[in-house]
């Protein structure tokens, strides 16, 4: 099973739109499962936190999963999810995301996207918090975990979004430099035009990126318009198709 986790320059830069878009590319072929560890902003329906990139990555994948099955780590308030975990008494741990992710193997799936929340480095627990979960003796031995110590853990391939808008060139490198420092294959990139204002110099802006990125850039994506020129509505399914015929997945499979 090939495993790609899909991590970002930013929040709001569009991974789950580029991993459906990826698994949208890939399902054809291949069996896809998908994999959201943590979710923070979700609705209660009926008994339970439903998010709605969740949701999408659900409809896309094509490995027979559930939605409790991709994304096992739920919060109703949209803010960082160990905040979010604080609030609720709970503790977000390695363990428990790595327990959810040993499942995925009982799909025999093909291929794996798991997308990440927020940035890179985006913190399980802050321990600068009084935290009830955690009392003073048990401190010292809890730690301060992010996510990206269950990447490096299970030594997974990186696909970087780069949510193209101004400072972008710098958030790419940092993000770059800092997998490169932990380890870990940052395989490929993909420039995405996530807000309907096109940046400044776009074109420059993005050589600049391939100049810089040793990687290979898989896709250049635009803004896709949830409406046409006529005023009709451009489903989310329908815009991830277009995205998906502009990416190339071949170097992901090699």
């Amino acid at each position: 099973m090939k495993n790609f986790f899909i991590t970002a320059t930013d929040t709001d830069a569009g991974k789950t739109f580029v991993s459906c878009a990826l698994i949208e590319a890939l399902r054809h072929t291949y069996k896809v499962a998908a994999f959201k560890p943590i979710a923070a902003g979700c609705d209660l329906v009926g008994d339970k936190l439903v998010n709605e990139d969740a949701k999408y990555l659900v409809d896309f994948a094509n490995a027979g999963q559930s939605l409790n099955d991709i994304n096992p780590i739920a919060f109703a308030e949209a803010i960082a999810p160990h905040i979010a975990a604080q609030n609720n008494n709970k503790l977000i741990t390695i363990e428990a995301i790595t327990k959810s992710f040993k499942k995925i193997s009982s799909t025999n799936a093909d291929v794996t996207l798991i997308e990440g929340a927020g940035g890179w480095r985006l913190p399980l627990g802050n321990l600068s918090f009084d935290n009830p979960m955690i009392n003073n003796q048990n401190r010292d031995s809890v730690g301060h975990t992010f996510l990206s110590d269950f990447v490096k853990q299970e030594k997974l391939d990186v696909i970087l979004v780069v949510n193209m808008k101004l400072g972008c060139l710098n958030h790419a490198l940092l993000t770059y430099e800092l997998i490169k420092a932990d380890g870990l294959n940052c395989i490929a990139w993909i420039a995405n035009n996530a807000n309907s204002k096109e940046m400044s110099y776009l074109a420059e802006n993005i050589y600049t990126l391939e100049q810089l990125l040793p990687m290979p850039k898989i896709a250049q994506l635009a803004y896709f318009n949830s409406k046409d020129e006529r005023g009709n509505h451009i489903s989310f399914k329908e815009r991830v198709n277009q995205a998906a015929q502009q990416i190339d997945v071949s170097c992901l499979l090699n």
